[in-house]
């Protein structure tokens, strides 16, 4: 009995510390053996302002039912591009994501924040603030732009930027897997959203999945977009909305599914849609010969043997001297 009551003590001492560190919800948790729910656990003010936030709904059913209601609001959110050539995509959703939180905000229209490093903007390029008010609606006076020297300063940037009540949403890019970008910076900023109510987006670039601090984590490529659509038929040969192939990488709900979501510019929303099957792209050339015909039955044949001369040697005909052409002249 002795041994048993320390065991309980222990499992209740590890919950509680658990939940202190997380900042969860006042939250009854059951005791070991179904002993009833003693244990509470007791959030701080990040954790109710984070539940104050609520969630976004993106407007995509499915996907909102597998991320548990939507897109946590207040939170650090990693959005992953799979290869460097997808790194368009992954700034697009992100850019998406931001724009449906600002069309929530009821004329408010805060402004957006974009942090990065010297170095990957010189690489990739600036952002288009034409472009942006177009495709997303940010206003070139409602879009500030931050481009930090070093790591260092761009995290510093994030975590105070965070802060601020005037900004909707914190975008802070970065390539690869630094090791600065550890579990402690990402749970320094996942606490920095929840206190502040507003989302950190954790954009990376060519990253390999670690452990990091944020609740979700979507991998974002490419996909084809579907023809401009018109009131009698789509036009084949043009190119409609911009289309991302979002996977769900990371979740409270611990679902693991992929989307192809399309973004529409003008309503500000987003829609899955449903892939067409593939088909060639490029028709096939026409000056090459038909493929070969597939082969009949295989035959194994037997090797047939060459008789030796005297003495081990093949025969005059069998050597490679005399198989040669003799030269004449």
């Amino acid at each position: 009995m002795a041994r048993t009551a320390m065991a309980r003590e222990t499992i209740c001492a590890l919950r509680r510390e658990i939940a202190r560190i997380e900042g969860t919800l006042p939250e009854p948790l059951a005791m070991p053996g179904g002993q009833g729910s003693d244990v509470l656990r007791h959030g701080g003010m990040a954790a109710r302002r984070a539940a104050a936030a609520g969630v976004l709904e993106t407007g995509v059913a499915r996907f909102d039912a597998a991320l548990g209601g939507g897109v946590p609001l207040a939170a650090l959110i990693e959005i992953h591009g799979r290869q460097t050539r997808d790194a368009g995509a992954a700034a697009g959703f992100a850019l998406a994501l931001a724009a449906l939180v600002r069309k929530e905000e009821s004329g408010r229209r805060r402004p957006l924040l974009w942090i990065g490093g010297r170095d990957l903007f010189r690489e990739a390029g600036n952002p288009y603030a034409p472009g942006l008010e177009r495709l997303f609606g940010v206003e070139a006076d409602a879009f500030l732009f931050c481009a930090a020297r070093h790591l260092a300063d761009a995290l510093w940037a994030a975590e105070e930027a965070a802060r601020v009540d005037e900004l909707c949403a914190v975008i802070l890019e970065v390539r690869g897997n630094p090791a600065r970008l550890d579990l402690t910076a990402t749970r320094r900023l996942h606490r920095r959203a929840q206190e502040a109510g507003r989302p950190v987006l954790l954009l990376r670039e060519w990253a390999l999945a670690e452990p990091t601090a944020a609740p979700l984590r979507l991998e974002v490529g490419a996909a084809p977009a579907a023809p401009r659509a018109t009131l009698a038929a789509p036009l084949e040969g043009t190119i409609g909305h911009p289309a991302f192939a979002v996977a769900i990488g990371k979740s409270r709900a611990g679902l693991q599914e992929s989307f192809v979501v399309e973004w529409n510019p003008d309503a500000l929303s987003l829609r899955e849609v449903r892939p067409a099957r593939a088909r060639a792209v490029v028709p096939a050339s026409g000056h090459r010969p038909h493929p070969a015909q597939a082969g009949g039955a295989v035959v194994a044949l037997r090797r047939a043997s060459v008789p030796s001369a005297p003495g081990g040697q093949p025969p005059r005909e069998g050597r490679s001297a005399h198989r040669r052409p003799r030269r004449t002249g």
